[in-house]
C-alpha cells in the first residue's frame, strides 16, 4: 500500500471575499502542487475544498492518505464525527453542506487520517500552502464558487 501525504490551506481575503486554496501532494520523492482562486467565497469553504480537490486528484483508491490541515473546522468535523451526525440530520442549519456532501463521496472507501497543524507557525508545507492559496486568490483566473454565490441573498433594492 502506498502512502500519500496531503498538505492543504484555504484563504479568503475579506471572508467573504476573493479566496483560494493551496495543496501539496507528496508521494515519496514526488511532489505536486495545486492551487485555484475564486472570486467570492469564505475561508472555511476554501479549507474544505482544498481537501476535497486533493483527495479527488488521487486516482488509486488503495493508498494510505494522511491529510495535514490548519483548519480546526474541517479536522474536528471529521475526527470528532460531527460531520456524520450532520449528514444523518440532513445538514439542517449547517453551512457548506454542498461541499460536505462532495467530501463524503470522495472520503468513502478510502483510508484517510486527518491531522491538525497550527497555522502560521513555521511548518514549511503549511506555509507553502498558505502562500499558494493567497496567490491564487489574487490571480486573474478566478473561478465562481457556485455553492457559495448561489446561497447569497441579493441585497434589497432600495430604489424599487
Amino acid at each position: 500500500m502506498k502512502t500519500i501525504k496531503i498538505y492543504t490551506d484555504g484563504s479568503a481575503r475579506g471572508n467573504p471575499g476573493p479566496g483560494g486554496f493551496g495543496i501539496i501532494l507528496e508521494y515519496g520523492a514526488h511532489i505536486k502542487e495545486i492551487s485555484q482562486g475564486y472570486r467570492l467565497t469564505t475561508n472555511n469553504r476554501m479549507e474544505l475544498l482544498s481537501i476535497i480537490v486533493a483527495i479527488e486528484s488521487i486516482k488509486d483508491p488503495n493508498n494510505r492518505i494522511f491529510v495535514f490541515s490548519d483548519s480546526k473546522y474541517v479536522v474536528d468535523a471529521i475526527n470528532k464525527k460531527w460531520l456524520f451526525s450532520w449528514h444523518t440530520k440532513g445538514y439542517k442549519n449547517k453551512k457548506n453542506s454542498d461541499l460536505w456532501k462532495r467530501f463524503l463521496k470522495t472520503y468513502s472507501n478510502k483510508q484517510i487520517s486527518f491531522y491538525w497543524v497550527k497555522g502560521h507557525a513555521g511548518h514549511p508545507k503549511n506555509e507553502r500552502c498558505d502562500y499558494l492559496a493567497v496567490q491564487a486568490s489574487k490571480g486573474n483566473d478566478l473561478h465562481i464558487d457556485e455553492g457559495y454565490e448561489s446561497s447569497i441573498k441579493p441585497p434589497k433594492n432600495l430604489f424599487s
